[in-house]
């Protein structure tokens, strides 16, 4: 009996898709970050949980740990270079090596008439966009380098493909997202580092809500089935649905992807 068993774990642990890859995962304390570090560390991969909040990035290790996975948290800033340089710095100390990063953290807005967004705000949100994936790249892609190949996944949006009005820095900021993704596969391609990006749809996480303004929050029910008339498949995206877009990247059933943006979208994009 014993032996079946250890059977059976051998079978299950060679069918993992992730088998001692490391990955770490920005802005994994909950929503989509979260979704995709769980998912990955099912599929055989140690985890590095990256994320400014320090109650919800503990939670999300916790939650890998407590499943059995090997999983270690680090708060970071990833708007800052330093913070960057830091966070890999302990990817590497703890696990030797980087195979896999993605690039999840990001922030939105309220919708808003271009003339009501300040300048502030539209440098927040460049900073921690589109200059959060080219600071953290900069730094794990002399890595990856040098050890043979690497995966890094961006989580852009399908609103930097097709916009809705209102989101004008948040549109700027993911389209930006999607560009470095593809300039940046094609200049690390010959190094046998794979990058692509993934864009979503309206998903079900604490961000959605956070992008409605007062007066939609009276009718919070009323706006999202407003923008559910706009998704063809007629359903939010879940977290889960980009976690498994990011597995399929980071695993070696895309070994031939590079450069392309991934809508999870339900239609949207159409």
């Amino acid at each position: 009996m014993f032996a079946s068993i250890l059977a059976f774990e051998h079978y299950l642990w060679g069918r993992m898709k992730l088998k001692d890859k490391v990955a770490l995962i920005t802005g994994a304390g909950s929503g989509i970050g979260q979704a995709i570090a769980v998912l990955l560390a099912k599929e055989g991969a140690k985890i590095v949980v990256a994320d400014i909040n320090s109650d919800k990035g503990l939670e999300t290790r916790d939650m890998i740990r407590q499943s059995g996975q090997e999983a270690q948290y680090i708060q970071t800033d990833v708007s800052q270079q330093a913070e960057c340089e830091k966070m890999i710095r302990f990817s590497i100390d703890n696990y030797g090596k980087l195979d896999i990063l993605c690039n999840n953290a990001g922030i939105a807005m309220v919708f808003s008439p271009v003339e009501n967004v300040s300048e502030a705000l539209w440098d927040h949100i460049m900073a921690v966009n589109p200059k959060s994936v080219f600071l953290t790249s900069k730094i794990a892609i002399p890595l990856m380098k040098k050890q043979g190949g690497g995966v890094i996944i961006n989580i852009s949006s399908v609103s930097g493909i097709r916009p809705r009005p209102g989101l004008c820095a948040y549109t700027a900021s993911k389209a930006a997202v999607t560009a470095l993704t593809k300039a940046l596969a094609i200049e690390v391609a010959p190094f046998n580092i794979r990058i692509n990006s993934v864009s979503p749809v309206a998903t079900e996480t604490p961000m959605l809500l956070g992008m409605m303004t007062e007066e939609m929050k009276n009718d919070v029910e009323a706006m999202k089935n407003q923008i559910l008339t706009t998704i063809p498949l007629g359903r939010y995206a879940e977290p889960e649905d980009i976690a498994r877009a990011v597995l399929y990247l980071a695993s070696e059933d895309a070994s031939m992807v590079t450069g392309i943006d991934l809508p999870v979208d339900g239609g949207r994009s159409i």
